[in-house]
């Protein structure tokens, strides 16, 4: 056995290799952690009133950077004017076709801006392409790729045909019809994905984030709808019924959320200080603000701005006040091991 600090048996192994050869100043910094952290009991080490692993967090944080957030945002959006330019398309008439082909336009504009965000997160193209390879129906990942780049090519297809006749026109209107089935999902798909990673504040609201994320891509669209020129009255008419329904959603949801949330202390905390805290706050205001500002009577120009603004804010604080205070949820050890202790890591497994 060698002397080095290293005790390695040359009946057992050989010291060969590129790090074999390292140099120390002392044996002790050999070894690969140093033995004066693990000396007291958990509890003790971490000086929390709940004991953990040592004070350390037991999950690593997402790696995502800002686009994944804003990719949240846009995809969202590019779903919900899919599915409600089939829906003119369908019950509204020829009368309301411009309200048809802007929502086509929005959506195919916000398909190709969700994968390049994508792609931008992801650090190079042929990862997205090589997210294509296989389709598997149990993985959210799988089948949000898959979801993505079919809707980014429907809504592109259906745009680009909006003003043509005859067969192509009805090739048009066919991809728009598609682009709707997709974009149902799109608009609320990542919220099952990161409903479905160990993260504990998104794991134990991974049933009423989806709701949420439909709803903010609903009100989000109209608010954006709000700072465009102005269509024709019936076509005003319907985006506001369409935001205030998904205002109205979107409220909803955020408490819901936040009931789920708080049935642990610390998971519920991230919603409640720090950045990811002063975000949902905000959110939470200015949607309120906005449902109520179109409400009030009145059809001025500057009402119809305010409100899109508003609503538009509180569509994207949400969406970085969600992926913040997952980040901030992972790097709480106590998140985690209070939510176990509660009996919320165990609460959907079959069986005894």
């Amino acid at each position: 056995m060698t002397e080095d600090g290293r005790h390695v048996s040359p009946s057992l192994g050989i010291l060969a290799g590129e790090g074999s050869q390292q140099r120390v100043e002392a044996t002790g910094e050999a070894f690969p952690s140093q033995a004066w952290v693990w000396r007291d009991l958990p509890s003790q080490a971490s000086g929390a009133a709940e004991p953990s692993y040592y004070g350390r967090p037991v999950l690593k944080e997402p790696v995502w950077i800002w686009s994944i957030p804003l990719y949240f945002y846009v995809g969202g959006t590019a779903g919900a004017a899919a599915v409600l330019a089939a829906a003119v398309q369908t019950f509204g008439g020829e009368s309301l076709h411009p309200l048809v082909k802007r929502c086509r336009w929005v959506a195919a504009l916000g398909g190709a801006a969700s994968t390049a965000l994508l792609i931008h997160d992801l650090g190079r193209p042929e990862r997205f392409l090589n997210m294509l390879r296989v389709f598997r129906p149990t993985s959210p990942m799988s089948v949000g790729s898959w979801v993505l780049a079919g809707a980014a090519s429907a809504t592109a297809g259906s745009a680009l045909l909006a003003d043509r006749k005859g067969a192509l026109g009805l090739l048009g209107d066919t991809a728009g019809y598609a682009a709707a089935l997709l974009g149902m999902p799109l608009s609320g798909y990542t919220a099952v994905l990161i409903g479905s990673t160990a993260i504990p504040l998104w794991q134990e609201t991974h049933k009423s984030l989806p709701h949420l994320f439909i709803g903010t891509s609903v009100s989000g669209l109209a608010s954006l709808f709000g700072l465009l020129p102005p269509g024709s009255p019936k076509a005003e008419k319907i985006v506001h019924r369409f935001g205030t329904a998904g205002k109205v959603v979107d409220l909803v949801a955020m408490a819901v959320v936040e009931h789920q949330a708080n049935r642990v202390e610390a998971v519920g905390k991230p919603l409640r200080e720090g950045l990811s805290g002063t975000l949902w706050q905000a959110a939470k205001a200015l949607t309120a603000t906005s449902l109520a500002l179109s409400l009030l009577p009145g059809r001025s120009r500057i009402k119809r701005t305010a409100t899109g603004l508003l609503g538009t804010a509180g569509a994207l604080a949400l969406r970085f006040a969600v992926f913040h205070a997952g980040k901030a949820s992972a790097r709480d050890p106590q998140a985690t091991f209070q939510r176990q202790r509660a009996g919320d890591g165990t609460r959907e497994v079959p069986g005894p």
